[in-house]
């Protein structure tokens, strides 16, 4: 039984071959491609509109040098909770609930991030280890925590966007198998688990779209640091 509930965070495979790739790769495909009409449809609408406030909201504490990470966070935004929201539905993969994928995606643009301050303003940037005023004998004990909360950062990206997926699903899976256990037993529990399901399948869906957005979030706050 519990091999089974995480069988469904195993990387697909066919034949030997991962299908990792495809499970990335397919989402895109179900997002509107915009029109050259004047005018499109009601989904291209809200889909315009969507991007266009999450990106004002996002780069609004940004000066211009940020600005230029508009396309990729919002990109990325997009792209993560259509890979949440796909992995709810039966008999689908949620590739966002391996750590090595969302490790993958942290590290990378952390790094890019702390290189670009270190490239621009690498006194401001250096700042940031040693809180102004504080005293001599604990400059070294500072400056070893701040460096092991920088470097923290990337994994804690990683790690919140895994833990909060996998617990979910893990939580969806076994309240379904109560529910279908306990239906020939007793009716009215089972009716009652079900609600509590189709409950926490909602509250599921909203945990898919916030947790994209804070993963966005915090990469445009250590933006915000070094630019």
């Amino acid at each position: 039984m519990t091999l089974s509930m995480f069988d469904q965070f195993a990387s697909p495979v066919y034949l030997g071959i991962p299908l990792m790739a495809l499970a990335l790769s397919l989402p895109w495909i179900l997002l509107p491609t915009p029109s050259t009409r004047w005018l499109g449809n009601r989904l291209l609408t809200l889909q315009a509109h969507s991007i266009n406030r999450f990106t004002q909201q996002l780069l609004l504490p940004l000066n211009l040098m940020g600005h230029k990470w508009a396309i990729l966070l919002t990109s990325l935004m997009v792209f993560l909770i259509t890979l949440n929201m796909l992995g709810l539905l039966p008999y689908t993969f949620t590739p966002t609930t391996q750590l090595s994928l969302n490790l993958g995606l942290a590290v990378p643009l952390w790094m890019a991030t702390i290189i670009i301050g270190m490239r621009n303003q690498p006194t401001h940037a250096l700042a940031h280890l040693l809180p102004e005023g504080t005293p001599t004998l604990l400059i070294p004990v500072l400056i070893i925590i701040e460096t092991i909360s920088l470097f923290i950062r990337p994994l804690a990206l990683g790690v919140r966007l895994t833990a909060n997926l996998t617990a979910g699903h893990l939580l969806i899976q076994l309240i379904a198998t109560a529910a279908f256990v306990l239906l020939p037993l007793m009716p009215a529990v089972a009716i009652l688990t079900t609600i509590l399901l189709s409950l926490l399948t909602l509250l599921e869906i909203a945990v898919a779209m916030i947790q994209a957005y804070v993963f966005v979030l915090l990469l445009s706050l250590y933006l915000q640091e070094n630019v």
